[in-house]
């Protein structure tokens, strides 16, 4: 008990939620890049390497080297900002009008503290405008929702001046997430954002989809968003009709192409026109769909699974320089520590945070972790909600609103938190348990450090096995190098068959390569 309690307090002393603004660093001081609690590994911005593209994986000393070690327990290694967030998204100098935007929806946007498009918004914005299928692809927290929101809307106000009468329930616009929080707050999105404009916007949740079927409602609908299951079903049922639909969006596209939608997701998709969208300016009768993908991270197996449905070659592309690398405006923390002593580094963190007002969303990898994680913080007086893709629904229903609203400041979640949603209040994140994925870890983290975020944002992984170090190195390896994270996978339930497959001794016929290393 004395030596937990001596090994506790010596962490204590080591970490703080506390960070350290980037003003505070004397202008003649060197700029760090990675401070380390030993000073040996700590790496300066002017001590960058001059081709860092050049660096393999294992060339460059790293502070976590050591960490296989059993007396490594309590070291830690910060990777720090560079750069505040309005610089990571700058302003735009063309303005929504400039871009072809009606006055009413500019007007709409100013309602959402939307003054100006950032300058990934403003080339997403042309180029959806000029119809081509598109491919969203940007860090984390940048506006993709609203970088296709806006000129789909922008072209359905004008479909709707000449347009025939519809039927009930086929909408102009498909939006289909992974899960029902994102659905929710895409719904809340364009709700607000088509406010008095004449636009329908109706969101479609899983969990209650045997009612809709027995007792469905019918009504103008001009923006369907719905959570995948969902949509599958009701559409199969036809209480939906898809023949209409000009716009479908797939948002987290990284998520709904993985392994866990892929077949029925290909189904439903071969509903939709895609060869005929470039055919539309030939005349009235050709009805075409636009294909939109909006994602952070994407599968390896992206183009085998889209050349199903479209020529991939009709893909416009608007792809963020920010792609695939660490946040560069949110301090990143790793911490070195032993499996039992984490409930209570937690409560030290959590306690610090409590003081501040931060706050904070803590994640783990599976729902008993989770489940833990929100008791043990709630029996010692810090009250936190659960979220967890195995609850059920009316237990899930609210619990992200309750964080959202302030009505509590701790989330303890699972990966079902960590795609999409808009979590610009949250400024700390605490992996509990540290993912083994580069995608996982990036949307992790991108839950702070968005549009609207306090600038002071913190990241805290928690690095406790030996399966952990190695994801861990290459973060660090990407941090020091400051090149781009390799082998960025979104499809884990791909790689996790070809694991189990290669080890079977069965071919990977037909299949991308398993990538080298996890991250």
């Amino acid at each position: 008990m004395t030596k937990l309690t001596r090994v506790c307090l010596s962490l204590r002393a080591c970490f703080s939620t506390q960070v350290r603004p980037l003003a505070a660093v004397p202008s003649h001081a060197p700029v760090p890049v990675v401070t380390c609690k030993r000073q040996q590994f700590n790496l300066y911005q002017c001590d960058l390497p001059a081709n860092p593209e050049r660096i393999k994986f294992g060339e460059l000393p790293l502070a976590s080297d050591g960490w296989r070690h059993r007396r490594s327990n309590g070291d830690y290694f910060i990777i720090h900002p560079v750069q505040r967030a309005f610089e990571a998204y700058g302003l735009s100098e063309r303005t929504f009008a400039e871009l072809g935007i009606r006055e009413s929806l500019v007007e709409n946007l100013k309602k959402q503290h939307v003054l100006s498009p950032t300058h990934y918004q403003a080339e997403g914005i042309q180029a959806m405008l000029d119809g081509s299928h598109m491919l969203l692809a940007a860090e984390t927290g940048c506006g993709k929702t609203y970088t296709y929101l806006v000129p789909v809307v922008e072209q359905i106000l004008r479909r709707k001046l000449h347009e025939k009468q519809r039927d009930f329930n086929t909408p102009l616009m498909l939006i289909i997430t992974p899960g029902r929080e994102l659905a929710q707050q895409i719904g809340t999105v364009a709700t607000k954002l088509t406010d008095g404009l004449g636009i329908n916007t109706r969101v479609v949740l899983g969990g209650r989809t045997k009612q809709q079927m027995l007792n469905p409602s019918f009504e103008e609908i001009d923006i369907l968003v719905a959570s995948f299951g969902a949509i599958s079903k009701l559409v199969t049922n036809g209480i939906y009709r898809m023949e209409e639909v000009r716009y479908v969006v797939l948002d987290e596209a990284d998520t709904l192409l993985d392994d866990s939608f892929n077949p029925k997701l290909m189904h439903l998709m071969k509903r939709f026109p895609f060869h005929k969208n470039h055919l539309q300016d030939l005349g009235e009768d050709i009805q075409g769909t636009q294909m939109i993908l909006a994602a952070a991270t994407m599968p390896s197996n992206m183009e085998d699974l889209l050349s199903k449905l479209i020529n991939v070659e009709t893909i416009e592309q608007v792809v963020s320089p920010n792609l695939h690398r660490l946040m560069s405006h949110v301090t990143q923390r790793f911490m070195r520590v032993r499996k039992s002593d984490r409930p209570q580094i937690l409560l030290d963190l959590v306690r610090t945070d409590a003081k501040r007002n931060v706050p904070t969303i803590i994640f783990s990898n599976k729902t008993p972790a989770c489940d833990f994680v929100s008791m043990h913080l709630n029996a010692h007086g810090f009250p936190c909600v659960n979220l967890n893709g195995d609850m059920v629904l009316k237990l899930r229903l609210g619990q992200f609103e309750k964080f959202q609203q302030a009505e509590v400041n701790l989330l303890s979640t699972t990966d079902v938190a960590s795609r999409g949603l808009n979590t610009i209040r949250a400024a700390h994140v605490i992996n509990f348990d540290f993912p083994l994925y580069t995608a996982d870890y990036i949307h992790r983290v991108g839950r702070i450090g968005r549009i609207g975020s306090s600038n002071d944002c913190l990241a805290t992984n928690l690095i406790s096995s030996q399966a952990e170090i190695g994801a861990v190195q290459r973060l660090e390896h990407a941090a020091r190098t400051t090149s781009l994270l390799r082998n960025v996978d979104a499809n884990v339930k791909g790689i996790i068959r070809r694991r189990v497959m290669k080890s079977m001794g069965i071919p990977n016929k037909g299949m991308v390569p398993e990538p080298v290393v996890k991250i």
